[in-house]
Order: C-alpha cells, then structure tokens, then sequence
C-alpha cells in the first residue's frame, strides 16, 4: 500500500483568534467550505470532536458522507483530525497547522497522508492529485469567507 501526501499551505489575513474559531467551528463548515452541504456534531468531548460531513452531489448524483474525529491544541496551533469512517480510504489523517506569519496573519497549513483501498474506484495517485487541486481552492475560499467575516466584525 502506498500513501498519498498533500501539504497545502495559505496566509489569511486576520488576527490568530478569529481564523481559529472561524475554522475550528465544524458545525459551520457548509458556510466556509463549498464542498459540503452539511456537518453534524456527533459528540464533542474537550477539545475533541466527532462529526459527519456530507458532500454536495457529485457529477454522477453520489452523495458522500463520513464520520470523522478532531482534536484541537490551541497552544501549539495544531489540529489533529482522522476519518473514522473510511469509506474508499484505507486511513486518512490531517494535520491543521496555525502559526503566526511574517508581516501579518495567519499560515494555515493542511498536510493530508492517505491511501485508498484496493477496491476504491480510485487509486492513491488520482486522489493525490485531486485532494491537492482541490486544497487549494478549498483554502482560498476560507481564506476569502474568514478575512470579509473578521473585517465585518470590526
């Protein structure tokens, strides 16, 4: 089996706290990611967290869906999440990463390590290329949708 690795990184331009809370409010993910139409909480216990996400229909009308579980260190600025529910993935962990940037903002990092199943309609190489077009996009509407809410909030 071989693992598939992404690493996205964007600076958004907001203060610490505000891409924090923005971006760890899971339950408000629809409104920041335009791939999923719904999060559920499940359970939250801590800083640790268990939800579904559901996608928006795919091209071919599939709707998918998963549980997921993340934990959240706000001192260190690390997020630590893995699929509990796998579906078409052997194993899934991602690693959200906050750090304070050079001249203003907020680095986040996403580093994704993955692989699929054999009988996955996807290879590990085809999902590697696909969940890095797709970070990038991702993080640039984040970075839009948190820095329009942080300068409305002043």
């Amino acid at each position: 089996m071989t693992a598939g690795r992404t690493e996205q990184a964007i600076v958004i331009d907001a203060p610490f706290d505000e891409v924090w809370e923005q971006t760890n409010d899971v339950a408000a993910w629809p409104d920041l990611f335009s791939e999923y139409a719904a999060a559920e909480i499940l359970t939250s216990t801590g800083d640790t967290v268990t939800f579904r996400l559901v996608m928006h229909p795919d091209d071919n009308g599939t709707v998918w869906s998963w549980v997921s579980e993340r934990t959240a260190d706000r001192e260190s600025g690390t997020v630590r999440a893995r699929r509990v529910e796998t579906g078409p993935f052997e194993f899934m962990n991602i690693v959200w990463t906050y750090r304070e940037a050079d001249g203003g903002g907020v680095e986040l990092c996403w580093e994704q390590e993955f692989a699929m199943k054999s009988q996955a309609p996807v290879d590990t190489a085809w999902m590697t290329a696909n969940i890095s077009v797709n970070s990038s996009v991702q993080l640039a509407l984040i970075r839009s949708r948190v820095q329009e809410r942080a300068r409305a909030a002043t």
